[in-house]
């Protein structure tokens, strides 16, 4: 089969598009013809050595995707040959193939295609812990959602309305407001360097924000900081980017709640992960939530893939197809 494997620590030279074996299902796996893999920041930070460097290199890339069930390994009662699967967290599934364990997959049912199954998974789940266990919205909240036109961001903003909130949203770029828009942002700021406090705290009246979901890197924590509201909640994450650094936890302003949002706690068991992702899937198939693809790219081009996401210019979900 081919694979995308990351030969060093490093910038995107060090992928290649090579030959590997074929797995082989061991006892509980399920052997998956992968029709579409999730490009996302872990792949990023994975490749620049901020994690799996217990792992030796070569080692292949990826870790979300969608596909059909080739072949069940000893004891898989759950799946059958030719069911659509997909998962959020396999290592190595920027490839053609993969035997991935069964309490991983989720199925996909038939209202939901494969690219679909593939984008939602990761960024949705993510985004399902953050509006409705790490801070659950209550209807009248006031979220402020930074890259409100990334792939986490969209997802959000359409869940925090959907739980009867309303978003101001963040975007880069002046192009990227429309996107953010569309998902349901009822304001959106436009800035780069970290200069959104003020405008978002005029947007409120002054009183300030109930949650701040901020992946942006240590550029825009003060600011978030700044703009939530006495007991507001500061709900951190992506590590790629970096830290804030070091705090002082006597110094946090107004009795707000800070943490950093990992989205595994939001589905520490399989019956979970089946259930969050089925709600995500029933969501999808009605209508009331929908997903924004920044671009489908062939697994061979993976390097261009991981580029345009590092740039930040890309909006939505960007796909690998084998």
């Amino acid at each position: 089969m081919k694979a995308v494997v990351m030969n060093d620590i490093g910038g995107t030279e060090v992928m290649a598009f090579i030959d590997r074996p074929d797995p082989v299902p061991g006892p509980g796996e399920v052997l998956v013809g992968i029709k579409a893999a999730g490009v996302n920041f872990m792949d990023i930070g994975v490749r620049q050595g901020m994690a799996w460097t217990e792992h030796a290199n070569p080692k292949i890339l990826g870790v979300e995707g969608a596909g059909h069930v080739l072949a069940l390994g000893d004891g898989v009662e759950d799946f059958q040959i030719g069911q659509r699967v997909a998962w959020i967290y396999h290592p190595g599934s920027y490839a053609q193939k993969a035997a991935i364990p069964a309490h991983g997959l989720v199925p996909i049912p038939d209202a939901v295609d494969d690219r679909t199954a593939a984008a939602v998974m990761m960024q949705g789940l993510t985004a399902s812990h953050f509006a409705s266990d790490f801070y659950p919205v209550q209807p009248g909240d006031i979220a402020f959602v930074h890259a409100a036109a990334g792939g986490v961001g969209l997802l959000l903003t359409q869940i925090v309305k959907l739980r009867g909130g309303s978003v101001i949203g963040r975007a880069s770029s002046q192009d990227k407001v429309a996107v953010a828009r569309a998902a349901g942002a009822d304001h959106v700021i436009v800035d780069r360097d970290g200069n959104f406090a003020q405008e978002a705290l005029r947007l409120t009246e002054g009183r300030g924000v109930d949650v701040v979901y901020d992946g942006s890197g240590p550029t825009t924590f003060q600011g978030s900081l700044d703009i939530l509201r006495r007991a507001g909640t500061f709900c951190w994450y992506g590590p790629v980017l970096g830290g804030p650094g070091a705090l002082d936890i006597m110094s946090l302003p107004r009795s707000i709640k800070i943490g950093y949002a990992t989205f595994f706690d939001h589905i520490p068991t399989p019956a979970l992960l089946r259930q969050h992702a089925a709600r995500l899937f029933d969501w999808i198939a009605q209508g009331r939530l929908s997903i924004t693809f920044g671009g489908d790219y062939a697994l061979a081009d993976a390097a261009r893939a991981h580029a345009a996401m590092a740039s930040r210019a890309s909006t939505g979900k960007l796909l690998l197809i084998p």
